[in-house]
């Protein structure tokens, strides 16, 4: 055993540069992982460094995130999955699991222990009878869409290209539907789950009504998730696509989202409307959605009057618009997503908003930025009302807050500190304006956790739920094993 060890310790050590005071820490993780190679099925493999799905196992679309793990571990089936999670958690080994790998947050779905990827599960089954889909969570949206398309039906999923299932409807997510069916967690009617000791569970609103609260925007706290079995809705062609403004649009388009955001109400229509910062000025992407074939006249006739450089709107297929998005363009480079919660999107916040693109976009370029943006992502006040019983997240619905998306990418690791700082202060910043245009609550609302950065307080994501989701992870997780994975821990 000792040859075998050595023989995979030393190319490992090799390629992290490791210091020899962690080289006995590795050895214990690649033990495990021998462990695990030892007792799983032949429906799972183990990588190690060198295997040529080692790479891809740990691979994550923003390079901040990828961490180089003592194995790749692809489980087959949700026995494998109790096997490994008992192995790790009788030797306290940590451990990462990665459904699309979309998370800027670092240590989130990553580690230096077992990484488990879950590609395998990648089923996608429609039920015509329940009218749900059943769904693996090692998908990408673009394969849930594409499979679900020639059955004419859809499910609340991500809104742009190569955004990950698992983490997606586990933060909560929000979708081009969510004006009309709510967020993602509410059309959940079952997920299956390998709990901390290695016993799989159907979970459903009558069978565990406790867990079912808990995974619905719970995050990985309880258990690994291998299927979601979500509410399936009719699916007609859409209108929509990308269109990019130059700077010297800025204030009209600044002027049309405001006006979308105050008087649009019809649910089917949806806009994401992104500043950013490239090279030496900013410009802008927006994205706009009906659901249908054609807008009735009037909803977006502002932001189509407006002067642009490129306009690709036009009647598609709904897979078709989702890869139309270029979110893309990003992939690869060190990032960070933050977020505050917003109620009202006046011009002035808009504008504020304007000037904080301008601002930090100018400032970081020189600091290796690459790509910074800002987007607006105005829903109905309605959206909370869909919900079929309470969710982990939003703590309170009450209030008909939205996400604001902040994003920058960058090039050098020794400018992370850099950037994350510029994010929270900008946020800050921005939270102020918000206050001061009347929104004096806006530090009460829940944050959204899959755009929340890493360090943000466990107590802006799940509020009043804290202690009823405390109790909860005790009885499901009395030794604390998902707390060897990262995550906002509860």
């Amino acid at each position: 055993m000792v040859n075998i060890l050595a023989k995979l310790v030393l190319p490992l050590l090799a390629l992290c540069h490791l210091p020899s005071g962690h080289a006995q820490r590795l050895v214990d993780y690649l033990a495990t992982c021998n462990e695990i190679q030892s007792s799983i099925s032949r429906a799972s493999d183990v990588y190690f460094a060198g295997h040529p799905l080692y790479l891809k196992g740990v691979a994550h679309w923003a390079s901040s995130s990828t961490q180089l793990s003592a194995c790749v571990v692809e489980p087959g089936t949700p026995a494998d999955i109790g096997v490994v999670l008992r192995i790790v958690g009788r030797n306290r080994t940590p451990f990462a699991v990665k459904g699309g790998g979309h998370t800027s947050n670092p240590g989130f779905s990553s580690t230096d222990g077992v990484h488990i990827s879950m590609y395998r599960f990648s089923n996608v089954r429609y039920d015509a009878s329940s009218q749900t889909a059943e769904i693996g969570a090692g998908l990408l949206w673009d394969d849930v869409y594409e499979a679900l398309e020639p059955h004419n039906v859809n499910v609340l999923g991500g809104r742009v290209t190569g955004v990950g299932v698992a983490g997606f409807i586990l933060g909560g997510g929000y979708s081009w539907k969510t004006n009309q069916y709510g967020l993602t967690v509410d059309t959940v009617t079952a997920f299956e789950v390998v709990k901390p000791t290695g016993e799989i569970e159907i979970v459903t609103q009558t069978s565990n009504p406790d867990l079912f609260f808990g995974l619905k925007g719970g995050m990985n706290n309880f258990g690994i998730v291998t299927k979601f079995t979500l509410r399936t809705f009719p699916q007609t062609q859409v209108w929509g696509g990308p269109t990019f403004f130059s700077f010297l649009s800025l204030s009209a388009v600044t002027e049309a989202t405001a006006a979308f955001a105050a008087t649009v109400t019809d649910p089917k229509a949806s806009i994401i409307t992104t500043y950013q910062f490239i090279g030496l000025q900013p410009s802008i992407t927006l994205l706009m959605f009906y659901d249908g074939p054609t807008p009735p006249a009037g909803i977006f006739d502002d932001f189509l009057a407006i002067p642009h450089l490129v306009r690709n709107t036009r009647t598609r297929s709904f897979t078709d618009l989702v890869k139309s998005f270029p979110a893309q363009l990003t992939s690869g480079q060190r990032a960070a997503f933050h977020t505050a919660s917003i109620v009202n999107y006046t011009t002035n916040f808009i504008e504020e908003l304007v000037e904080e693109t301008i601002h930090w976009g100018t400032s970081l370029t020189l600091g290796s930025g690459i790509f910074m943006s800002y987007s607006v992502e105005p829903f109905l006040p309605t959206i909370y009302s869909h919900n079929t019983g309470p969710s982990a997240f939003p703590f309170r619905r009450s209030t008909p807050f939205t996400p604001l998306d902040i994003f920058f990418g960058w090039a050098l690791p020794t400018h992370d500190t850099v950037f994350h700082n510029a994010m929270r202060e900008t946020i800050s910043r921005l939270e102020s304006v918000a206050i001061s245009d009347g929104q004096t609550d806006i530090l009460d609302e829940p944050l959204y956790p899959n755009y929340a950065i890493f360090d943000t307080p466990i107590e802006r994501v799940y509020g009043s739920n804290l202690p009823a989701l405390r109790q909860l992870k005790e009885r499901v997780d009395p030794e604390n094993v998902m707390g060897l994975a990262g995550g906002f821990k509860i």
